[in-house]
């Protein structure tokens, strides 16, 4: 990859296994010293969208990969860009607002027992007893 001296190139990944922690910034910073890699909320629809698009031309246009030439597989991507636009439906997700709101609510829990934690040093938590009626 060649860019213009003291230009910066984002890449904009999700939160993917194989793109994740510190392990995947140095493998991009090895190959390219002025990448920064951006990472997209959990929950970024849009590039789970391109990502579940990109898996299926995978596998249903490029596997088996027996090709004899670049034109074949253009004509294969074409004629599969052509069904696929004619039956295509949108994706259902199921993570819902009220979802998201559990999770944000868990994660604040969570982020406010490590802080506690930290302040009394002590990690033991009693049980919780049912409120008196």
């Amino acid at each position: 990859m060649s860019l213009e001296p003291g230009a910066v190139l984002f890449w904009v990944v999700d939160n993917g296994s194989s793109h994740r922690g510190k392990a995947a910034c140095d493998r991009l910073t090895a190959r390219c010293s002025n990448a920064i890699m951006v990472y997209t909320p959990v929950h970024a629809s849009w590039l789970n969208q391109v990502e579940i698009f990109f898996s299926i031309v995978q596998r249903k246009v490029f596997s088996p990969n027996d090709f004899t030439s670049l034109d074949q597989a253009e004509d294969r991507l074409i004629a599969f860009e052509r069904r696929y636009n004619q039956t295509a439906r949108p994706f259902k997700w199921e993570f819902t607002p009220a979802d998201l709101e559990d999770l944000l609510a868990r994660i604040e829990r969570h982020e406010q027992n490590e802080h506690s934690e930290q302040r009394t040093g002590c990690d033991y938590q009693p049980a919780s007893r049912p409120a008196a009626a």
